[in-house]
Parts: C-alpha cells; structure tokens; sequence
C-alpha cells in the first residue's frame, strides 16, 4: 500500500501526510526562501552526495565522447539545486551562499561544466512550479523548461516530457520521485529506455517505503543496476519526527545510479 496522500489545491501535488511540504516556498520568484527554511534550518546537504555519485559514475561515461549536444534533464527540478552540484560543482555551502540573498541569487557563481570537453551540455528542466522553472531559466541554469504536473498523463505537456527524457542522455531525480504516481514513473521510465544512458535517482526514508520499493522494480525492469550509496538527506521537521518518533533526527537518502540497457 501507498501512505495517504492529499493534493495541494493550488499546486496539485499529490503528497504523502505525514510528511513536511513546503508548497508556499515553491511558488516564490527566488529560491532564497528555499535556502532559509529548507537549506539551513534542515540542513539539506544531500547534493554534497549527489554530486560525488553523479562525478564517480556518470560524468566518466561522457567524458572525451564526441557527437551532438549531450542532453541533460533535470525532472522535478524545483530552482535547480542538484543541477547546480552535478553540472555547476556546487557544494552545499556553495549553493546556500550563492542563494543568501536576492542579489547574489541573480547569478550562478560557478560556470556549467560539460560532461565532455568536445560536446556541449544542453539542460531541460521538468517541474510543476513555473516560478521555479523561470528563475532556473532566468540565471542560465536550465536551457529548455516544460511545465507540467507529471502526474496528469494526458497533457500534451506530459508527452513533452517524455519526449524530451526519451531523447535524453542523462536523468536526474532527487528527492522527488515521492511526489510521482507509480504509473508516472513507469511512462517515464519506458520513455528514457529506447537508448544509451545514465540516470540518478533518490530513495527518501522514512516516507513513502513500500512505494519506494515498486519503483526500484520499475527501474530495474528496464535500467541496469550501476551504484547505490546511502546517505544522510536533511533533518526532519517537527511535524516528520512527530509522524515517526522512532527514527530519529536525521532523513535518510538512497541514491541509485542506473544505466539503460
């Protein structure tokens, strides 16, 4: 069984109850509300981990390749953390000072870097918060942006998205794939599954258990097991540790890189 889950009214985000959602954060014009009550106040130092896992395993697959644009796609992007700490080498007090105020925040403070020296990296971003997407766009963080609640498969702007992950070299989720319907994940795992590949995805614990482990069979059905490493994510807020007094202060995160077969 899945947890129960409630949509947001305003965002249509399907989520879990027991755990804490910021949607008031996501509809800011800035991620500096981000930074203050997620980044700081919980510590979320998890792309510290996925930069180390996206610079061991998937950037040594591109590098010295030739060819067209390689193709990167940010899904459930939000303002673009971890796209910041995979393409950008961002650390996490990297990306909280970059953030720490309205002004600094206009600017990425680190270049994007290609995952190969002779092609050029192309970034499409995914998310349900068009004020996140037009930040990522405004500073140079995504090139291309599709918004769309990924949970309504039957919008054209659903098809976009699988079109762009089908066309994909990389795919990136973290953190989010508890926000996505089972049937969700797997249109968009079949999509990415028609070429050459690598992804990284996030497992969060203590939410959403038994829907984690039906995406881990969805994924290996069509992706090739690379890597894992579990990790600290961010602490849990007081609502979380009221939901779970058995676990503890800290959220965990699994991280998986896959390869298509």
């Amino acid at each position: 069984m899945c947890p129960p889950t409630k949509a947001n009214p305003e965002t249509g985000v399907q989520t879990d109850e027991k755990k804490q959602h910021f949607d008031d954060i996501y509809v800011c014009d800035t991620p500096v509300p981000y930074k203050t009550r997620i980044m700081d106040k919980l510590e979320y130092i998890s792309d510290d981990f996925n930069r180390a896992m996206f610079e061991t395993h998937i950037s040594p697959v591109f590098a010295g390749t030739t060819g067209g644009p390689i193709k990167y796609v940010d899904l459930c992007s939000c303002f673009g953390n971890t796209t910041m700490a995979t393409l950008h080498g961002m650390s996490y007090k990297d990306i909280c000072a970059n953030w720490s105020t309205e002004d600094r925040c206009a600017k990425i403070e680190k270049p994007r870097r290609s995952l190969s020296e002779k092609r050029e990296t192309t970034v499409t971003a995914m998310d349900i918060s068009s004020q996140a997407l037009s930040y990522g766009k405004s500073v140079g963080l995504y090139d291309e942006t599709v918004r769309c609640d990924l949970n309504d498969r039957s919008s054209p702007e659903f098809a976009a998205c699988k079109k762009a992950i089908a066309e994909a070299d990389v795919v990136i989720c973290t953190a989010s794939l508890v926000y996505l319907e089972l049937d969700t994940i797997r249109e968009l795992v079949d999509s990415f599954s028609s070429s050459p590949g690598m992804m990284l995805v996030n497992f969060l614990n203590p939410f959403a258990l038994e829907k984690a482990d039906e995406t881990k069979r969805i994924l290996l059905e069509k992706l090739g097991f690379v890597a894992s490493r579990a990790t600290r994510h961010r602490k849990l807020s007081q609502l979380e540790r009221d939901n779970y007094p058995e676990f503890g202060e800290w959220a965990l995160l699994e991280l998986w890189v896959l390869e298509k077969k």
